[in-house]
């Protein structure tokens, strides 16, 4: 299939991802619209391995290979499974990745007229787009959806002097060598700065990519004939880890249930905590608590529009304090009052807008009053709620405009 001829269509963008398709990741829309604008663009990425650490099927664990998705070139090298439960295989995969990146990276480089990095968890992705844009003289630019060094001592490393230095050193690098920056939220641009003083950073969140359609079809039947029970539900979705403060959030379901039977809180996904939450809930005789595990993405709108309620949350960190999880979005898209068990952003969002009600994250009581107080505005006293999703979701996370004013910024 040949790209459309266009304004853009002698230019050519290499993306640098630690993620990309079938990995189910915001960046894959955004590359499959730029090819569609008629950009050449290239992905260097890994093998397909998230959530689970293990080689997707129909991949294998090649030094190299290519494939096409959606006319967009992909390049793939090995990556290091296991990281999932093992901290060590972790590290490795990340240091595997700038190692075998940037040896993929600078010949790639030499065929493109700019470099995007999608980094959505360590930094050190960037690392062989940095360097491949010094040595091959392409302007990078970095769309950055977690932030360094916060998150690194959020996730529970001792900030030692050492460490410290390292990361400061790193981060520098990085950002000092980056043409642009976009930021996925407004707070991260003050924590950057310093980091790359006069750096040009602008802010593009996220746009929903789980949206309503012939699968989402309510509570009577969805995605391969599913239901939820006839009861007033909540539903988390999403990496069920450590960060996302998931035992606050049951603990004040907990209170909740016991004094109404009637709601149940689903919880939609996978990741490192899953298990100790099952436990949790078992051992404490927790009721009304369902575990669906997780699921793909065209399974998503039939879960979140059989829901009554959306829960977001995250521990109070500084750092997750100006976060905004994708999944926010999500729940806007799809209309969804959300319970916002979160300090920071998204209870501003959430308050200034009137998308939902809000609980400080680490107030089981205060949790569990909001879960009541939702149930008691069942109906049409959650009507205006849905309204408000509807208006910040087109003024503010508008997909064309973000992906425009992106595109903007990257030719000029």
């Amino acid at each position: 299939m040949k790209r459309p001829f266009t304004l853009y269509s002698r230019m050519k963008i290499l993306i640098v991802t630690e993620r990309f398709y079938p990995e189910e990741f915001i960046v894959n829309d955004l590359a499959s619209a730029w090819a569609e604008k008629g950009f050449g663009v290239e992905v260097l990425t890994q093998v397909p391995s998230y959530p689970f650490g293990k080689v997707f099927p129909g991949y294998s664990n090649r030094v190299y290979s290519e494939d096409r998705w959606k006319n967009i070139l992909i390049r793939r090298f090995f990556t290091v499974t296991g990281y999932r439960d093992s901290l060590f295989f972790k590290l490795l995969n990340y240091l595997s990745f700038i190692i075998a990146g940037t040896v993929c990276a600078l010949p790639a480089a030499g065929r493109c007229d700019r470099i995007f990095v999608y980094q959505t968890g360590p930094l050190t992705v960037a690392l062989p787009a940095v360097l491949a844009g010094l040595l091959r003289r392409k302007p990078v630019v970095i769309w950055t959806q977690d932030v360094w060094p916060d998150t690194v001592y959020a996730y529970g490393f001792k900030k030692s002097r050492a460490l410290a230095r390292f990361l400061d050193l790193l981060v520098g690098f990085i950002y000092r060598n980056c043409a642009r920056i976009f930021v996925s939220c407004e707070g991260f641009a003050e924590k950057i700065a310093p980091y790359a003083p006069g750096a040009r950073i602008s802010h593009f969140p996220n746009w929903p990519t789980v949206r309503p359609g012939p699968s989402s079809v309510g509570r009577e039947s969805g995605a391969a004939g599913f239901r939820l029970p006839d009861k007033f539900n909540f539903t988390f979705a999403g990496n069920v880890g450590k960060v996302q403060n998931l035992e606050n959030v049951i603990r004040g379901f907990a209170l909740a249930s016991s004094a109404n039977g009637e709601i149940q809180l689903n919880i939609v996904g996978d990741g490192s905590r899953l298990e100790r939450l099952k436990e949790m809930v078992r051992d404490e005789k927790i009721s009304g608590v369902v575990f669906w595990g997780r699921k793909k993405q065209e399974e998503m709108p039939a879960y979140f529009s059989a829901s009554s309620v959306m829960v977001i949350s995250l521990a109070d960190e500084p750092v997750f304090n100006i976060t905004v999880p994708a999944k926010f979005q999500a729940y806007l898209a799809f209309s969804k009052p959300v319970l916002c068990a979160m300090n920071g952003e998204v209870r501003r969002i959430v308050e200034k807008y009137g998308t939902g009600l809000c609980a400080a994250p680490g107030d089981p009581a205060e949790i569990s009053r909001v879960f009541l107080e939702f149930y008691a505005l069942r109906g049409e006293g959650l009507a205006r709620f849905a309204a408000n999703s509807r208006i910040l979701l087109e003024t503010v996370y508008n997909r064309t405009r973000i992906i425009d004013g992106m595109t903007a910024l990257l030719v000029e």
